[in-house]
This record gives C-alpha cells, structure tokens and sequence, in this order.
C-alpha cells in the first residue's frame, strides 16, 4: 500500500471517539478520520456509521510534520453526491408538497405562493450548503414579494 496524499487506502477501525475514529492502515501506520469526515450527513453519534474492528475504505487527506494522517471515509467513496446521505438536494418544504399541474399561479410559484423547489441533484457537502441558502434566499425574497404585493392590493401599504 503506497501511503501518500489522496491515496485511497483498506483500513481498519480500532478506536471511536466523540470527535473521531481512528483506523489502522498496516505497517504500524494509523490516521483519524474526523467526525465530519465520516459521512456524507451529519453525523452525531459515530457508533451509528462505525464499530470497532470494521473494515473501512478511506482516503488520505494530509500528513502532518509529526507524521500524524488524517483519513476520510467519505471521500473515498466513488461520487462524494451519492454516499450514505444519499442523493442531495434541495427540497421543498411546503411548495413541494402542493405542486400539482395547473396549481401554480405564476411559473416557479406554488399554490401557497411559495417559490417550487428546484429538482435535486448530485452535490458535494460544499455545494450543498450553498445551494440551501441559495433557494432560502430565493424563497424568502419571493414571499416577501408576494407579501407585499397582497398588502398593496388591499391598500394598506403605500
């Protein structure tokens, strides 16, 4: 096994902690794979992905000057999108739940008035939090809009 950054590495879990598990990798070499590093979701219990003794796939992310290794595991699976957590995505909260043919009033708005999600789509954990704030973004200016659209309408706001 050549141990070196971005090497994908069979390695075996020989101790959790709460912030992390550590995984030996053979020739007397072991690294910590992070709790953030764990998975492709939030992680809030490791013994819920991980136990003792478990064989793991995991990655090589850095070697410190002390030689210590910090491992992923979920980057050493084949599409960072597709990983325990499953396709990721935005999704409608209320908008999704109303869409139906014909039930929007204007393109990209639901019944309720809320923006329609966007379809989901394959993304890092990176991208994913941007996009969520993106659609919350979105979604609060469209409301807002449409609030105080209605509150003209009615005359009570000049």
């Amino acid at each position: 096994m050549e141990l070196g950054v971005g090497s994908i590495l069979e390695g075996k879990v020989t101790g959790i902690t709460k912030f992390g598990a550590f995984v030996s990798l053979g020739e007397n070499k072991s690294g910590l794979v992070h709790i953030s590093e764990i998975a492709n979701t939030y992680v809030n219990d490791i013994h819920e992905h991980l136990q003792e003794g478990q064989a793991v796939k995991v990655k090589v992310l850095a070697i410190d000057e002390n030689g210590r290794i910090n491992l992923s595991i979920k980057r050493a699976l084949p599409n960072p999108g597709q990983g325990q957590g499953g396709v990721r995505g935005v999704q409608g909260g209320r908008g999704a739940a109303h869409r139906s043919a014909g039930s929007a009033q204007r393109p990209g708005f639901t019944r309720g008035g809320a923006r329609a999600a966007a379809p989901a789509v394959p993304m890092t954990a990176e991208e994913s939090f941007e996009a969520k704030l993106k659609a919350f973004m979105t979604e609060s200016e469209g409301k807002i809009s449409d609030l105080n659209h209605s509150m003209d309408k009615r005359g009570r706001r000049r």
